[in-house]
């Protein structure tokens, strides 16, 4: 009899919060890092959530609370996506989870029998694919290229589905491109699913980071496209906007009241319920009158990190960083370092059982960290179910302006440290 079921063997891990292994061996050399791995940001959450959560626990709210989610509070998700998406919701289509991240592996296991295909970005948020190979669906990746500024076309979903398709996700702005979808971008996508998929297909747009937008541009969603209301989970929370990544405060507005029921009896057998002062603290977020002025003032901060860190990453040799128009990352490509450093080379010549669990980028990453002391994410952290053709690697804005800027030093030294190189695959060191 074996001691662990046979699926979780597929069950992997974040790499964001995955590379602390490495950042504390590191470390406990005696050696500091700088570390742009994780998209934490480095603001405090505002006075009035704060003021909220200790008025709320002064009244001892503190007990058991509506597993769907706290009607106050599902009433203010309600009025924001009127006014946001444009659409008509009511509180009973909402069910709040603790971060956002959990309705990613609920919609599988609520939408997706075993087979069943699922759609998804590559590069993309790995949760999704991780679930995917999780619970036995079948993952259909769509590689996104840099010439098409890493957005899914409306050509690529139409010849990725198929009669098996069961779940679609969409992220924008995205993780880890930043990339975003006009509005005529979403209206093709919106096209080719009304007219190619099933009604039950379910479309999962993941909007975590609708208000990180930079150079005053809109966020589009398809769910405020005719027809795709009825067909798309819309996906979010407070942990990016309002800098809240403890709190694990998400939500999902489903499409139907009674599909949110099944959400909500997953909740109650996972979970309970959402701390009730955090859900009142979240309402009081959404509603308060110097909201627009916080998140006005972190999009202005993390739009001036995205321009001088991008301009300092162009500025390497080998590498080029195209300009995010949202989230809070920056994605240079980094083939031509990888190249240089003799990376892609070592790559090539790894035993097969090696190379499936790495790549040029996450050598590279590793010599980054171990030989230079700074945190990246490879490519693969986005995706690990593709042959790339080209070297990724992702830095996170979450820093502050100092920390980046000597980030990007120990990056442009370790892109150029070709004997370093030598000496790191010389003592055997991590490779993955």
């Amino acid at each position: 009899m074996k001691l662990l079921a046979d699926n979780i063997i597929h069950l992997e891990t974040e790499s964001a919060f995955k590379i602390g292994d490495h950042i504390s061996k590191v470390q406990a050399s005696g050696l500091d890092v700088v570390k742009l791995n994780i998209g934490d940001p480095n603001f405090d959450i505002p006075h009035f959530i704060k003021d909220e959560i200790k008025a709320q626990l002064d009244q001892n709210n503190t007990h058991y609370c509506d597993p769907k989610g706290l009607l106050s509070f599902r009433e203010a998700i309600c009025e924001r996506i009127k006014q946001r998406q444009k659409i008509s919701i009511v509180p009973e289509q909402i069910v709040v989870f603790p971060g956002s991240k959990t309705s990613v592996g609920f919609s599988q296991q609520i939408y997706c029998n075993k087979g069943d295909e699922v759609i998804y970005a590559i590069p993309g948020f790995p949760i999704y694919e991780i679930f995917i190979n999780y619970l036995g669906a079948k993952a259909v990746p769509i590689l996104l290229k840099e010439e098409s500024h890493f957005v899914m076309t409306a050509e690529q979903l139409a010849d990725a589905i198929t009669p098996k398709t069961k779940l679609i996700y969409l992220n924008f702005p995205s993780n880890p491109t930043g990339s975003m979808l006009s509005q005529r971008e979403a209206e093709a996508i919106a096209d080719v699913i009304l007219s190619k998929c099933h009604k039950n297909v379910r479309i999962y747009s993941d909007e975590i980071y609708e208000d990180l937008i930079f150079d005053q541009q809109s966020h589009h969603s398809v769910a405020s496209i005719p027809g795709m209301q009825e067909r798309t989970i819309i996906s979010s929370g407070l942990s990016k906007n309002f800098s809240w990544t403890g709190g694990r405060v998400g939500y999902a507005v489903l499409p139907t009241i009674e599909e949110a029921e099944i959400f909500k009896k997953l909740n109650i057998n996972y979970f309970s319920c959402v701390p009730a002062y955090h859900q009142e603290a979240a309402a009081a977020a959404f509603k308060h009158p110097q909201a627009s002025d916080y998140l006005a003032k972190i999009v202005s901060t993390y739009q001036q990190r995205r321009d001088s860190i991008a301009k300092a990453l162009n500025d390497i040799k080998g590498m080029y960083c195209a300009i995010p128009q949202g989230a809070m990352y920056l994605y240079p490509n980094i083939t031509e370092i990888c190249e240089h450093l003799g990376i892609s080379e070592v790559y090539k010549n790894l035993p097969e059982n090696i190379k499936k669990l790495s790549s040029p980028s996450t050598i590279f990453q590793m010599f980054a960290l171990y030989y230079h002391q700074v945190a990246v994410l490879d490519q693969r952290a986005f995706g690990a179910q593709t042959t790339y053709q080209q070297s990724y690697m992702r830095l996170s804005l979450t820093a502050s302006q100092e920390m980046l800027n000597a980030g990007v030093k120990k990056i442009q030294t370790a892109a150029a440290d070709i004997d370093g190189f030598k000496q790191y695959i010389v003592k055997n060191l991590p490779l993955y």
